[in-house]
């Protein structure tokens, strides 16, 4: 079967067809997918009926895997393996968590803009996200576009957000839900990282806003300020037209890549409908800024 690829929005997006997740890859393949990838950002495999360990080897194609993925917080116990990312609403007797249920209460991050890893001194690269079981009664994801979001902003911001340098920490996202209950150990692993406010893309050469709503800081400003300048940021490039909205149908894969992208999923009824999605990444190519001195 040849590889197909369809546009879902004028600059982030596109259905691909042609690709069979659950076998090797071949190199042709793999070029495929990663030239997809630098164009669309965002890509729908759909039918890809696959297994954790077909999704893992999958991945693999793409570099290497951003382990510890599932380990926010060090008291919850591991549906899957330490590779995946668990953001389904169940416990690992596979009972839908309860509302008050601490993963739970950290996992609403979610539903803020973000991309993935930011609170890692090296950040994802792309990200991997299987539809086993779906709701159609919500919990659609958004991606928007963070090169799109630059080349769009005036001459003057541009050569305003050149240098700037944030701070990253999942302590941020979660405190912007009012979720604090972090262990000391917790807030250690936690400490925020910095990344750069504008990379470049490694390939394409294009520049776009690495936001997220990990940030908390950025470095030589006062607190308030950043944070209104981001904020700022944050409205600009979540405008609808800069936004793909992926509703889900059952075996998708959808793939991203978080060194142009943000996203979020949206609210659904977890307390009833049961959502299993489940996520491998792969790391980016090393640190976007110096770190401080520990």
């Amino acid at each position: 079967m040849s590889i197909e690829t369809r546009p879902l929005h004028p600059t982030i997006g596109a259905v691909m067809t042609g690709i069979d997740a659950r076998r090797p890859q071949s190199a042709a393949e793999i070029a495929a997918l990663e030239a997809g990838m630098d164009r669309h950002a965002v890509l729908v495999l759909p039918d890809q009926d696959i297994t954790d360990a077909e999704q893992l080897a999958f991945t693999r194609n793409f570099g290497p895997l951003q382990e510890g993925a599932n380990t926010t917080l060090t008291a919850t116990t591991l549906r899957l393996g330490a590779a995946f990312a668990d953001v389904s609403n169940l416990d690992k007797d596979n009972r839908r968590l309860e509302r008050d249920d601490r993963r739970r209460m950290a996992a609403l991050g979610n539903r803020l803009w973000h991309s993935d890893a930011t609170f890692r001194v090296v950040p994802a690269r792309y990200s991997f996200l299987s539809g086993r079981i779906v709701t159609t009664q919500g919990g659609n994801t958004e991606f928007a576009d963070m090169r799109a979001a630059y080349d769009a902003l005036d001459a003057a911001t541009k050569a305003e957000i050149e240098p700037l340098i944030c701070e990253h920490s999942l302590i941020y996202s979660r405190g912007q839900l009012g979720f604090t209950d972090f262990t000391d150990d917790e807030r250690i692993t936690m400490r925020p990282v910095r990344h750069r406010l504008v990379r470049t893309h490694p390939v394409t050469g294009r520049k776009s806003l690495l936001l997220s709503a990990h940030i908390g800081a950025i470095v030589g400003w006062p607190r308030p300020e950043a944070m209104a300048f981001v904020r700022d940021l944050m409205e600009h490039a979540t405008r609808p037209e800069f936004v793909y909205v992926h509703r889900w149908t059952r075996h998708d894969l959808v793939i991203w890549d978080n060194r142009t992208t943000m996203h979020r999923v949206r609210r659904f009824d977890d307390l009833t409908i049961v959502r299993d999605m489940r996520r491998t990444t792969t790391m980016s190519e090393g640190p976007t800024a110096q770190q401080a001195a520990a």
